[in-house]
């Protein structure tokens, strides 16, 4: 754990669109960050860039640093992986040894351009169920966020979208709805990582949505207060 009373974040892969936008939430949460990249020159200018939107918006936020992405993994005491599905498994090969006893939150989904409206899950089953097999049980992979526009997120706005939490370790799946949570949305337990599977679809389906309406759908769920 980090000297400061909140966790580390490490967002590996977090250059793109929705690391940014993860980056910026958790920022404004109070989470100090390391924004991971395969570029480390890449990643400290990606920092520099959340931060200045944040001083934009008189945000006063902690510390937000740039690095590689096995540094990354190393030095955040979460860890979140936002890369494409082509560059997941080498990218989970590379941090397996530093992420060891640590919540990792899988954001990835498995879509194959061009058909990304098309549902096409892997073989596995999830991405979330490769990155726990290839992390390993010492893991606790928590797979979430993937409905969740990255316009949403790094836009200055109320998120109206809810976030499935799935993972086989009941106390990693909450310290991740309490990120949620403090990100100003709802997250909600929804099961073993098998079930990443459905989360994982829904994306294909909301692209689809995304396309025909002009809009940034999302998901949410009703009946719970």
């Amino acid at each position: 754990m980090s000297s400061n009373t909140m966790p580390s974040i490490g967002i590996v892969g977090g250059t793109g669109d929705l690391g940014r936008g993860l980056a910026l939430r958790l920022a404004k949460a109070g989470h100090p960050l390391i924004i991971g990249s395969r570029n480390a020159e890449q990643a400290v200018a990606s920092a520099q860039a959340v931060a200045a939107v944040l001083a934009d918006r008189g945000i006063t936020h902690p510390t937000i640093s740039g690095a590689d992405n096995v540094a990354t993994a190393q030095q955040g005491d979460i860890v979140f992986v936002t890369v494409p599905f082509g560059a997941h498994q080498p990218t989970l090969d590379s941090i397996r040894d530093d992420v060891q006893g640590k919540v990792v939150v899988d954001v990835t989904v498995p879509l194959v351009p061009p058909k990304v409206a098309r549902v096409q899950l892997p073989a596995e089953g999830s991405a979330g169920q490769i990155a726990q097999a290839l992390l390993g049980e010492g893991v606790h992979v928590v797979s979430a966020f993937q409905n969740v526009a990255a316009a949403h997120l790094q836009a200055d706005m109320e998120i109206p979208c809810d976030v499935l939490v799935t993972g086989n370790d009941k106390p990693a799946r909450q310290t991740v709805i309490d990120l949620i949570e403090s990100m100003g949305m709802r997250g909600f337990h929804a099961g073993l990582i098998n079930n990443a599977a459905a989360a994982e679809a829904l994306t294909s389906i909301l692209i689809n949505i995304n396309k025909q309406y002009k809009t940034h759908a999302g998901l949410r769920l009703t009946g719970i207060d």
